[in-house]
């Protein structure tokens, strides 16, 4: 047993000592190949220096080989950064341009509607307190029945049957009256009807709402003289309206005689309340 063993100590012994000599001879091995490496440089031509040229050649290209799809991948980043950032510049100044426009709108309309009240002002008659110059807030309008709501009602001294205008012309009468607002019945209306007078001709007759663009003249005389462009006014005959208020002109269709408003009624903004009125 003991001589076994022995001989297993001894082989064991022997093997350290055989890989011993391998790292000698392989640390003998680089250091030779070291020295042949820098021994190198010092032959400057021949086919050392081609082989040199060439494995410089190899590393170079090596590395600009490897070196691409990072540089590409780095381009390409910074590309898509400038895309946002030129993105979001973009955006900030299509926000500026839509806040001068808005801005620009709200001008324009501001202009526009001083305008209207200027219009309405340099009349004469407003400045003699026998009008109130209101607004228009809501357009209840319908296949046939015509009506606004303005923002002033009693509170203001309006009163239902009051005659309401836009510049000299007539355009309807109050027909309700609230604290601060009140409803308009328009001259298209079908339920209103208003004695008017035709000139130069001097005939009488009704204009009657039609629920349209226009109205329809009754009662007229057979044998009348009205003709195509006569100018309708209010007649005054009904105690309610004062005569001499325009309304319209006569226009001839199919042999039927209409009133064409000088107001496009579905275009109402500001319109003159008169108050002078029993």
């Amino acid at each position: 047993m003991a001589t076994g063993r022995d001989d297993f100590i001894i082989a064991i012994r022997s093997a350290f000592l055989k890989k011993g000599n391998r790292q000698k001879f392989s640390l003998f091995t680089l250091l030779v190949a070291s020295c042949l490496i820098l021994s190198l440089e010092y032959f400057k031509s021949g086919p050392v220096d081609i082989f040199r040229s060439i494995t410089r050649d190899i590393i170079y290209r090596g590395a600009y080989i490897i070196s691409s799809p990072f540089k590409a991948i780095s381009n390409t980043y910074y590309n898509f950064e400038d895309h946002m950032n030129m993105y979001a510049k973009y955006s900030e100044m299509k926000n500026k341009e839509y806040e001068i426009n808005k801005l620009q709108n709200e001008i324009n309309f501001y202009k526009a509607e001083n305008n209207k009240l200027r219009e309405i002002v340099s009349d004469p008659k407003v400045l003699s307190n026998k009008f109130i110059v209101t607004r228009v807030i809501v357009d209840k309008q319908s296949p046939f029945l015509k009506s606004i709501i303005i923002n002033k009602g009693f509170e203001s001294g309006i009163k239902k049957g009051m005659p309401v205008l836009e510049k000299s012309y007539m355009i309807g009468r109050v027909v309700e009256t609230n604290y601060m607002s009140s409803r308009i019945l328009l001259i298209n209306d079908l339920n209103s009807k208003i004695p008017v007078i035709i000139e130069p001709s001097n005939t009488n007759a009704i204009l009657n709402g039609s629920g349209k663009d226009y109205g329809d003249l009754e009662y007229l005389p057979k044998n009348n003289s009205v003709a195509e462009n006569h100018i309708v006014y209010t007649s005054g005959s009904d105690g309610i309206f004062e005569a001499g208020i325009p309304i319209g002109k006569v226009n001839i269709k199919q042999d039927k005689k209409i009133v064409s408003f000088f107001v496009d009624l579905s275009q109402l903004n500001f319109i003159k309340i008169k108050t002078n009125i029993e």
